[in-house]
């Protein structure tokens, strides 16, 4: 098999497994479990798991005090926008959410046009319009229904802290740090982070799943959306290149769409359809135009290397 058809496989597999947290996290809160408990134990489950690879690795988890601030801001950010998303899905649809989400990239070329003094392409600003004009669609259906004000505000945060947390991470002190130590320490913060909202939290309980067998979904969630898609994002911009990686991402909300659909019973009107595609055109130009894609590219920093054996 080419390398190229590997690397546009990987890719799609990176960006479904991703839109993959709806089908997971839905059935948990039916279950019983708020956001915070579903993402402790997300966080939780999959730090045994990277620190499984730094050490299949051979990788050092040393920290330096250098680098303890600004990971510390980038594991709030991260932290923070999963938090967002997971609560926006008690408000709206998880496929209309997910969608939201993906205006992450507009959002990346708005922080680097006002904090960084990046201009502003042409083709960037008409898809901002276009991502603007989908989610007006969305947020009034043809039946009259409007989108969860509350669901709203919380997914575009989520999106805001998600594009701060890729600048960031570009930023120096981070940029340097090798892969998986900088997943596993910004895990375990999650962790840390989400055991400290629920114990002071009135209301908030540690309590797991109701039912044994859920505990399926919550290392399905620690597995596929975050390490298998980690993993599958790098062999993508190994073979194929950062950009068109980046452009596949479109398949995350798509999926979630479709899981949403089919799966969930979620219901969408020709002018949701029609909504979601802007926001998915808009964003895929956006990261295909190169502008942003710069640093959506050293994002792939967050994920381990994988180098091909040797053939014997």
């Amino acid at each position: 098999m080419k390398h190229s058809l590997k690397g546009y496989i990987v890719g799609a597999i990176a960006a479904a497994t991703y839109g993959l947290n709806p089908l997971f996290a839905l059935p948990l809160y039916a279950d019983g479990m708020g956001a915070d408990a579903v993402l402790f134990y997300r966080y939780l489950a999959a730090v045994p798991i990277m620190g499984a690879m730094a050490a299949f690795r051979g990788r050092s988890l040393a920290l330096h005090r250098r680098e303890l601030l600004p990971m510390l801001f980038v594991g709030i950010l991260m932290a923070s926008s999963s938090l967002l998303l997971f609560e926006s899905y008690n408000f709206m649809d998880a496929g209309i959410a997910s969608t939201l989400l993906f205006v992450y990239p507009l959002m990346v070329a708005v922080i680097m046009a006002v904090f960084f003094r990046e201009r502003l392409a042409p083709v960037t600003v008409l898809c901002i319009v276009m991502a603007l004009g989908g989610i007006a669609m969305l947020f009034k259906g043809s039946d009259g229904a409007t989108l969860s004000i509350a669901g709203t505000v919380l997914v575009m945060a989520s999106s805001l802290t998600y594009a701060g947390y890729i600048v960031a991470v570009n930023r120096p002190g981070l940029r340097e740090v090798p892969t998986v130590k900088l997943i596993f320490y910004l895990l375990v913060l999650g962790a840390l982070l989400f055991a400290l909202k629920i114990a002071l939290t009135p209301g908030s309980s540690f309590a797991g799943p109701a039912h044994w067998y859920m505990w399926g979904c919550v290392l399905a969630l620690a597995v596929l959306p975050t390490v298998v898609s980690f993993i599958c994002t790098t062999a993508a911009i190994q073979y194929i290149g950062p950009t068109p990686t980046a452009i596949l991402g479109a398949l995350e909300p798509v999926t979630a769409v479709v899981i949403g659909v089919c799966v969930f019973g979620e219901r969408l009107t020709a002018r949701d359809w029609t909504g979601l595609a802007l926001i998915i055109v808009a964003v895929s130009l956006v990261v295909g135009g190169g502008r942003v894609t710069g640093y959506l590219v050293r994002f792939r920093k967050l994920f381990p290397r994988i180098r091909p054996r040797k053939s014997i």
